[in-house]
């Protein structure tokens, strides 16, 4: 039998029981560990004779249990409470099984008979009828009859529930819906009664007696069974009785066999009219006829019972159900509250006692009340102030569109606060500041760009660059992350690339040593981020500025193309830019004559990354003399740069020096038509790749 089941029968504190006064002792008793109150009471001989009011008697069984029943069964009570006019009764399951051709081999029903004098009901607010197995209807039979031909009693009030399963799997442990488990309601005005089955050749139980091979039927208090599944499988006859047992709440009322109220208990005196303390009141039973006794507000304890009914010191008690904030005094059925002198109180039961406030010091609160209220309303009008500035900053750089985009994040300032600190910044320039934190609700380490006030830029040109990069989904292109319009300049969010610029390995403060494999490795991933804007997106994309400052490094010195503030989304017929754009030293001269941007721009700066790579050179050095320069002179005169390749590159192979110097020749010719095209350059790239490791 499941754990579900085998409710062990400790013995039980009681309920709500006489506890409030000392004095009140007499009709108290006590069965083993088991509190008995009057009106109940223990029986002393066979006679029914004892302390109890007529027909309360209950028996103190050989095991010191209190029971109730006849000379066939016996049921054991506990928590016998005067307070809510209920006792709980231990009933046992009603259980049948069957073999495999579905005929009835075992079974076990116990009626419950315990109302002879109808002091009890089964409450039907606080118990269920529980029906376990399989292809079963269960139900209770209440309303006990008499036949004309036959003296043997019968029910002619029904009510139960069908439980079905379709196979092994069907039922779920804790559902008890239908599927091997189903629950029903308890009708009120509930007596005698027993649990039967459907007639078993109504059900075909032959192919569920694997695992159900028997149906339970029980009443159980409300909140005392759960279904589990291994219960389908549980034998009762070979289970002790004491496991066999269900605890179910008990309705009790004085005068149910008379059909008693209270209004007739006031006139009768054949047993005696039972609220016999006089700070008692009668209430009508709510299951069934007759009433029940209970103390007044005020007072506690046992109202069937002369001075049973005592004061409650409300004032020992603040807390629990009572309350004052002031001064407590106890009084007969009720206690005072009130506030100690100059102290005052609207309510000094709900509310605290202050001291009284003589009038200038009520002026002078009132005083500083209203410059609270002042400055309240102030913090109030710089909140709306400042929310309203935060919508138009949004509106301004173009939130209604960017919000469209589905791959990128509009944050709001609130988002940023925790990054946008002096200890997080990790670049700073005449660009703005550069913060590296982590966003939390997506575990992702990001760069946030926050521009110099006054470097604003078109809304117009805003929101094309964001689209721009919000299309640029490539492992070589810097991915961007979100943006924050809520500023008076939008503050751009882009993933963390950790070692830095290839300028800064290069010239700057993460300078490193780098082998020819590696920085082709770098030159040809750079140029397949660029020929996949040029070529492999739906719009032709162009970066516009080119260098090694916006080229980024990761961990595993993965190149990938950033900043793309000056990027433009241009159609055909719209190439020219109407301004200068970018690094001068990286720049196509033709642009700079014509204005004209074309993919073939963004090769001539590429051109002259790949010479910053193999000399280590800036491409402006601090005496004006151009690298550039230097390099077609020492091309043209021999095709050979050796003098100027890095001096950690002078034991490379010269083949891939000169072809390198070739590549670079052909990026940086000022014939536009005669540059390749960045994919050339991409394939190009790789093949060298491929060749030096091959070697």
């Amino acid at each position: 039998m499941s754990r579900s089941l085998q409710l062990p029968l400790l013995l039980l504190l009681a309920g709500i029981i006489v506890s409030g006064a000392s004095n009140v002792t007499d009709g108290l008793h006590s069965c083993g560990g088991e509190l008995v109150p009057y009106p109940f009471g223990v029986d002393d001989d066979d006679d029914g004779n004892g302390d109890f009011r007529k027909r309360f008697g209950v028996l103190c069984g050989q095991d010191a249990i209190p029971t109730i029943g006849n000379n066939v069964t016996s049921f054991r009570l506990s928590n016998f409470s005067v307070e809510t006019a209920e006792v709980r009764v231990w009933l046992p399951i009603t259980w049948q099984c069957y073999n495999d051709s579905s005929d009835v081999i075992d079974y076990e029903q116990l009626p419950l008979q315990i109302n002879n004098h109808s002091v009890y009901r089964i409450s039907h607010t606080k118990n269920d009828i529980i029906v376990l197995g399989c292809n079963t209807l269960g139900y209770l039979g209440s309303t006990l009859a008499e036949d004309d031909d036959d003296s043997d009693p019968y029910y002619s009030q029904f009510s139960g529930c069908l439980s079905y399963c379709d196979n092994s799997q069907s039922a779920v442990s804790g559902a008890c819906t239908g599927v091997g488990c189903c629950r029903a309601d308890i009708p009120p005005d509930l007596v005698d009664n027993a649990l039967f089955f459907e007639y078993s050749g109504s059900f075909n139980h032959s192919y569920v007696v694997d695992f159900s091979p028997c149906d339970y039927a029980f009443l159980v208090e409300k909140g005392n069974y759960t279904f589990d599944v291994a219960d389908l499988n549980m034998h009762l006859r070979h289970t002790p009785k004491r496991r066999r047992l269900m605890p179910v709440m008990l309705d009790w009322a004085i005068g149910r066999d008379d059909n008693l109220t209270c209004k007739d208990a006031r006139k009768k005196t054949k047993e005696g009219y039972a609220c016999r303390s006089s700070n008692s009141l009668c209430l009508n039973s709510t299951n069934g006829p007759g009433y029940i006794c209970k103390c007044r507000k005020g007072y506690e304890g046992n109202p069937y019972m002369i001075d049973g009914c005592t004061d409650i010191n409300e004032c020992e008690r603040l807390g629990h159900h009572y309350y004052c904030k002031g001064e407590c005094k106890n009084k007969q059925g009720s206690y005072e509250c009130t506030c100690p002198k100059q102290t005052r109180s609207d309510d000094p039961y709900k509310e605290d006692c202050t001291p009284d406030i003589p009038p200038i010091a009520k002026i002078i609160i009132g005083v500083i009340g209203g410059l609270f209220i002042i400055v309240i309303m102030v913090f109030i009008w710089l909140l709306i102030k400042e929310k309203r500035k935060t919508r138009e900053h949004f509106l301004r750089n173009g939130g209604p569109t960017l919000a469209k985009l589905n791959n990128i994040r509009l944050f709001t300032k609130e988002d940023l606060k925790k990054i946008r600190k002096t200890n997080n910044i990790i670049g700073s320039g005449g660009f703005g500041k550069v913060y590296k934190g982590q966003i939390e609700d997506i575990n992702q380490l990001v760069a946030v760009k926050e521009p110099i006030k006054g470097n604003s830029t078109d809304k117009d040109q805003f929101v094309n660059e964001i689209s721009i990069q919000s299309r640029v989904i490539h492992k070589n292109i810097v991915k961007l992350v979100g943006c924050c319009l809520e500023v008076d300049v939008p503050i751009l969010v882009y993933e963390f690339v950790s070692n830095g610029s290839l300028h800064d390995i290069l010239h700057g403060s993460r300078r490193m040593p780098l082998d020819i494999g590696l920085r082709l490795q770098i030159a040809a991933e750079s140029a397949e981020g660029l020929a996949y804007m040029h070529s492999k997106t739906n719009t032709n994309i162009l970066h516009g500025d080119v260098k090694p400052a916006n080229i980024l490094l990761n961990n595993e010195f993965i190149p990938k193309i950033s900043d793309f503030g000056i990027s433009r989304l241009i159609a055909k017929d719209k190439q020219h830019t109407g301004h200068v754009i970018g690094d001068m030293r990286y720049m196509d001269p033709v642009f700079l004559q014509t204005g004209l941007l074309t993919n073939k721009s963004d090769v001539y700066s590429f051109g002259v990354v790949l010479l910053e790579l193999i000399t280590r050179r800036k491409a402006w050095h601090s005496d004006k003399s151009s690298l550039l320069k230097n390099f077609l002179e020492a091309y043209t005169k021999d095709r050979s740069v050796v003098e100027l390749v890095d001096k950690e590159l002078v034991e490379v192979d010269r083949e891939i020096i000169d072809n390198l110097a070739g590549m670079i020749m052909q990026c940086i010719n000022l014939d536009v038509s005669q540059r390749p095209e960045m994919t050339d350059v991409e394939e190009l790239l790789r093949d060298m790749v491929k060749r030096y490791h091959s070697k």
